[in-house]
């Protein structure tokens, strides 16, 4: 049983009637602020950034939302058997095949999966955990009944590609999710749906792409804010950047304005498509310092004067 309640509510900073829009906008600018890239070493903020993400897997999902705001800190025993019914959560999984349609430029056969080491039919049909967002499509009479349901993965699993792990009647499959797949995109699992006198229907996932801390994804290109102090600003220089590859260093001329966007060539998403990456769009947000030495201070005064006269 839940002994310390968390508001997930105040933890993001929103209304209890916010949007998903406004959900996904405060995790956000949250998770950018207490991310540990941003805070390396920093335990406090490693462990704000895991409240954030917590209270974000929570209100983004409808069926976690709603047992959340009906039950507060007992809403995870509200799915228990015996307690109210199905959970909330992927915890299930499957060792079977997919074909990937227009997704893989080969045309061939793709495995899929998600978190390992659980089964995906009860995921489905409903354990303590229950499923996610499951419903079902009409096949053809003789077939069982198609299946649709919704698989959240990170942009970091999306730009790389991943291995994960599936069990289902005793038996363990490693599968693959391919580079670049996109929010919003279906994988069809041929045969995997529910079973009939003529053969099991199919099951189609949903790709979820969970919202970036650092980067917003448009297509195959990546889009961020990099801090850029004012004397970098006024006269030239350079500063390093994440990618999701790694750093780079990029140039920064002298003049630059806050607001001005730089493009990096092929630092953004695999294409499924074609080979090669997007770009990566970055926006020079102008530091101000908030403190400064007399000596600063006495320089940054001439300058004035200088610009003045």
């Amino acid at each position: 049983m839940a002994t310390n309640y968390k508001d997930y509510y105040k933890i993001l900073g929103v209304d209890r009637n916010a949007s998903e829009k406004e959900i996904k906008s405060a995790y956000r600018k949250l998770a950018r602020k207490y991310h540990p890239d941003v805070n390396p070493g920093d335990k406090a903020a490693e462990e704000k950034f895991k409240e954030v993400s917590e209270a974000y897997e929570v209100l983004t999902d409808k069926e976690k939302r709603s047992k959340y705001d009906q039950f507060g800190q007992y809403w995870e025993q509200a799915g228990a058997p015996g307690q109210g019914g199905p959970g909330a959560g992927w915890p299930g999984g499957g060792d079977f095949t997919f074909d990937f349609g227009g997704f893989d430029q080969t045309g061939q056969r793709v495995d899929f999966g998600g978190e390992g080491g659980f089964d995906l039919f009860e995921m489905l049909f409903g354990d303590k955990r229950g499923a996610t967002q499951t419903r079902r499509r009409h096949a053809p009479p003789a077939t069982g009944r198609d299946i649709e349901s919704e698989m959240e993965i990170s942009l970091e699993d999306a730009f790389t590609g991943t291995k994960k792990s599936f069990a289902i009647n005793g038996r363990r499959i490693e599968v693959t999710i391919p580079k670049g797949v996109r929010d919003g995109q279906k994988i069809r699992l041929t045969g995997q749906g529910e079973e009939g006198p003529a053969g099991r229907g199919n099951l189609y996932i949903k790709m979820k792409i969970r919202p970036h801390p650092i980067f917003e994804r448009s297509d195959d290109d990546l889009k961020m804010e990099a801090a850029v102090d004012y004397i970098t600003a006024a006269l030239g220089g350079e500063i390093t950047v994440p990618t999701l590859s790694g750093r780079v260093t990029m140039k920064i001329p002298a003049g630059t304005s806050g607001g001005r966007t730089f493009r990096l060539p092929g630092q953004g998403m695999p294409k499924m498509k074609d080979s090669g990456r997007g770009n990566l769009y970055v926006k020079a947000q102008i530091e101000i310092p908030q403190h400064i030495s007399a000596k600063e201070r006495e320089m940054l005064e001439e300058i004035k004067k200088l610009r003045a006269g």
